[in-house]
């Protein structure tokens, strides 16, 4: 019988283990959701971004 490999000792190639890495990307999309900005394409903040945007759009259209 073959024995498999402790996953806590394998190393990735960044030189992280697998719980290392989970750890960080846990770390990170915590942080992305909590900083978030909505999207302002959908939500213009005043009419001087949508005439631009309008302009915009049918100069390249």
């Amino acid at each position: 019988m073959t024995e498999k490999p402790d996953p806590e000792k394998i190393k990735g190639p960044g030189g992280l283990n697998m719980r290392e890495l989970h750890e960080l990307v846990k770390k990170s999309h915590a942080r992305d959701e909590g900083g978030r900005a909505p999207n302002q394409r959908q939500q213009p903040q005043n009419r001087w971004q949508r005439l631009v945007r309008y302009v915009w759009d049918k100069k390249r259209g």
